[in-house]
């Protein structure tokens, strides 16, 4: 359950960083739509590393199969949730949530194995 536990909270920390990060290299700049973005990120991430863990230890369903249902259902919510309550009308709320969760996820398979190896 630690092990769990610490998972969770790398993988937000990371994709916040990395969101966050590239919001602002997008042109993100009000303080509110950044808050929203943390918000959906502290929202959507913990429940997508959840259904991740554990389809994986309880499933045999291909992990590429359940990943791209998951991913698409944190970018709709995502981007749902921008369209619904950011300022920053450019790019629009469905590109914005396509960026971000691209490069945190891109990054994120790149780099969580092993920074959760050093911790774990």
């Amino acid at each position: 359950m630690k092990e769990v536990l610490l998972t969770l909270a790398v993988c937000l920390l990371l994709t916040v960083v990395l969101e966050e990060s590239a919001a602002l290299s997008v042109g993100v700049r009000k303080g509110f739509d950044l808050t929203v973005i943390l918000f959906a990120n502290t929202l959507t991430n913990p429940i997508a590393v959840f259904c991740d863990l554990a389809l994986q230890a309880y499933t045999d369903i291909p992990r590429a199969v359940y990943v791209i249902i998951i991913e698409l259902t944190v970018f709709i919510t995502e981007a749902l949730i921008y369209r619904k309550l950011l300022f920053t009308k450019k790019p629009s709320p469905f590109v914005l949530s396509l960026i971000l969760n691209g490069v945190s996820f891109v990054t994120g398979m790149l780099l969580s194995e092993k920074i959760l190896n050093l911790i774990l």
